[in-house]
């Protein structure tokens, strides 16, 4: 039986508090469910992805490829990764009636790789806060690192 899996490369965050974006994936899907709710959200992008990479596959077994040189999942793997991305960049997951989403960080423009993460000081050294973000992309690193795979 072939599963897919949604994760991430663990990369670590440039702070002093040890968090990596595998730590940090596991708070999120704990707290949000937000590959979860990007699956269920999406499975029919999910089984059109599928579709096209075991059709590419099948082409390219009748263009005399290799057998070991296919991919049966290899398209489809980016596609979903791709698919995830814009759903955390396009604010859609913020739609979805989630609990606690559009996160607090995200509505107060927290950007903790900014050397002041809740706003920077104007000409005039009053404190200005960032404009609103995306939930869940902050740094960028979780966003980045998904990935998909197939066993």
């Amino acid at each position: 039986m072939t599963t897919l899996h949604l994760g991430v490369m663990d990369q670590p965050y440039d702070n002093s508090l040890g968090a990596t974006t595998g730590s940090v994936a596991e708070i999120l899907e704990d707290k949000y469910h937000v590959m979860e709710v990007f699956f269920e959200s999406r499975i029919q992008d999910v089984a059109k992805a599928l579709e096209r990479s075991i059709q590419s596959a099948l082409d390219q077994l009748d263009m005399n490829v290799p057998v070991e040189n296919i991919d049966p999942f290899g398209t489809a793997t980016a596609d979903i990764e791709t698919a995830f991305r814009h759903f955390l960049d396009s604010q859609e997951i913020e739609k979805l009636g989630i609990p606690g989403v559009p996160t607090q960080a995200a509505l107060d423009g927290v950007r903790t790789s900014y050397k002041n993460p809740t706003g920077n000081k104007n000409k005039r050294g009053k404190r200005v806060k960032h404009g609103p973000r995306p939930s869940f992309i902050d740094t960028g690193l979780y966003n980045a690192n998904m990935k998909a795979w197939f066993t």
